[in-house]
């Protein structure tokens, strides 16, 4: 799969489904990821992971940076950093609707990826706000709190969750 280039950075057109795959198509959720950890979640009911149990994790994970060892990203792609995810707010982003769901498009002009707004797994593993919250993970952290992209139909910024949430991974070329 090819990749869009957004402030420098070759951003995948999808986002991760199964550890190492991305979805079929731009606007499918995937999996949800807690950090630093590689075994996905779905997006959707009932709560399954990529292994095929259905009991959450709720012990928090560890680590500084999301490392190479659970990288679940695809071979070539990796976890993006804050500062990639800021940058790719930054280059302009807009709420819309593609095949019938919800999110934002980053980018401009020809150079646009489509982040689907997927929701997310709370601390709980329950299933939250699917169709009007997006939350991307970052390789970074501060504070025993770990860095994303976060967005609703206003607006898209960096923020912070706890480490034992479930979001969503758009992947960068390495």
């Amino acid at each position: 799969m090819g990749g869009v280039v957004i402030n420098g950075v070759i951003w995948a057109t999808r986002n991760v489904d199964k550890p190492g795959t991305f979805v079929k198509n731009p606007e499918d959720a995937g999996m949800f990821y807690q950090w630093n950890r590689n075994i996905g979640w779905s997006a959707t009911s009932p709560m399954i992971n990529s292994n095929g149990d259905t009991v959450w994790d709720s012990s928090i994970p560890t680590g500084d940076i999301w490392e190479a060892s659970n990288n679940v990203c695809p071979a070539g792609w990796r976890v993006p950093t804050i500062t990639e995810l800021i940058n790719l707010a930054k280059s302009g982003n807009v709420w819309t609707t593609q095949n019938d769901v919800s999110g934002r498009l980053f980018g401009r002009g020809n150079n646009t990826i489509f982040l689907p707004a997927s929701g997310h797994r709370n601390e709980l593993g329950t299933l939250r706000i699917v169709g009007v919250y997006g939350g991307y993970w970052s390789s970074s952290h501060i504070n025993n709190r770990t860095l994303g992209l976060f967005f609703r139909s206003c607006s898209a910024s960096a923020g912070n969750s706890s480490r034992h949430s479930g979001f969503s991974v758009r992947c960068v070329a390495e």
